[in-house]
């Protein structure tokens, strides 16, 4: 490979929650037993390094001495333009579609604040990432589940009775789908999509899709724009892009929304302008540039190739040596959720326990009933392979040893 996801990258004491949030309380991992070094696997983000030209991007413009008040490059909106296009296939995407969110969340949070009253009900997927749960309760919004559903082939799917039930019951106008989902890993096909998009039609909910994990596709499988599936999901969907999971940019803060529905988009640019510290910051608009260059492309492919591997060695391994530990393949993203319902019964523990015994060895991993999974563990494998390997030497001699 052209790139480095080899290297072991030391991340300590370099601004890294991953791994100096360790031990400090909290959603964080406990710290490890002395002797035992961290293999940061809870927060999603990498360790690798970025793609070379970010910080070529950055570094060129900080020899300029001046940071004063700036307004987006044209550069900036032509970027996405083409990577949606040569990605995901998008046409017809110009500048005014465009808009600024500083973080997917943020730009949750607008979006919502235009289509609901606070209150309002909100259909959301289950298990659920902690994100959407802690966003919408802060702002006064009450999430309802719609479980997925483990099918007989071991994959993810959307309930669409139980939407349409809870749709009706609760009086919800407005939806949050997730695309890729965070924490299942689904990558959703596109009959998946149109038939959730029909449901939403026919009782008038509108959708905040998240996208952010759209790049981060493992391979076999791609990524289908909510947008994309019928002229009504075009003018009913707001969706949520950002560089920040694809190059591992979430610290330089950014991301971007696209809206074709004019009236709503203006009405959510309003509701963003709001707080006046919706604003853009110009390291942050160069680090997209530097992102959606040609050796972005390249960098990203690659990865992609990386994170499968990663996944494919992950789940063979659970599936050979921890009986009891079911997990269902991830077909993007680069988390497993890992169900140790039938382990913890077999062998009488909590998942407390589970945890317990992977932090003490230096597996940061995650608890996942913060994600709505009762026994369950979410994994990073956003790691080079050698500290992946390591990891699942140690939980199979220290915790799921039997």
């Amino acid at each position: 490979m052209k790139y480095d996801f080899t290297s072991i990258l030391d991340r300590h004491n370099m601004d890294a929650i991953a791994v100096d949030a360790v031990g400090s309380g909290g959603f964080a991992p406990g710290a490890p037993k002395d002797g035992w070094d961290v293999i940061p696997m809870w927060v999603a983000d990498m360790n690798f390094p970025t793609v070379p030209t970010i910080p070529e991007a950055i570094i060129r413009r900080t020899q300029h001495p001046a940071f004063g008040y700036f307004s987006p490059r044209q550069e900036y909106t032509d970027s996405i333009i083409a990577w949606q296009k040569n990605r995901n296939g998008v046409d017809g995407l110009l500048p005014e579609h465009i808009g600024y969110a500083n973080g997917v969340l943020g730009g949750v949070i607008s979006a919502l604040n235009v289509l609901c009253s606070r209150g309002d009900n909100v259909l959301v997927h289950s298990p659920t990432y902690i994100g959407f749960t802690n966003a919408l309760g802060n702002n006064g919004y009450h999430l309802v589940h719609s479980p997925l559903v483990i099918d007989a082939d071991g994959i993810w799917r959307m309930d669409f009775e139980d939407m349409e039930e809870k749709i009706v019951k609760n009086k919800i106008h407005a939806a949050l789908f997730c695309s890729p989902h965070n924490p299942c890993g689904r990558v959703w096909e596109r009959w998946e999509i149109e038939k959730a998009m029909e449901i939403f039609k026919k009782h008038d909910v509108y959708v905040v899709s998240d996208e952010i994990w759209s790049d981060l596709t493992l391979i076999g499988h791609r990524h289908i724009p909510t947008q994309s599936v019928s002229d009504d999901a075009r003018m009913r969907t707001v969706a949520l892009y950002a560089p920040s999971k694809t190059f591992n940019l979430a610290g330089l803060v950014g991301s971007y929304r696209i809206v074709y529905n004019r009236g709503l988009r203006e009405r959510i640019d309003k509701e963003a302008s709001l707080s006046h510290y919706n604003a853009m910051n110009v390291l942050s608009m160069y680090a997209l540039i530097g992102a959606y260059r040609p050796e972005g492309y390249e960098w990203l492919d690659e990865l992609r190739q990386v994170l499968t591997d990663n996944v494919d060695y992950a789940c063979q391994y659970i599936d050979e040596h921890f009986e009891g530990v079911h997990v269902c393949k991830p077909q993007g993203t680069y988390m497993l959720f890992l169900d140790c319902t039938q382990w913890c019964q077999r062998h009488g523990k909590t998942i407390e326990d589970v945890e317990k015994a992977a932090w003490d060895v230096g597996v940061a991993l995650q608890d996942g009933r913060m994600f709505h999974g009762p026994c369950h563990l979410r994994m990073n494998l956003a790691l080079p392979m050698s500290r992946v390997q390591e990891a699942f030497r140690r939980l199979d001699k220290y915790v799921f040893h039997t």
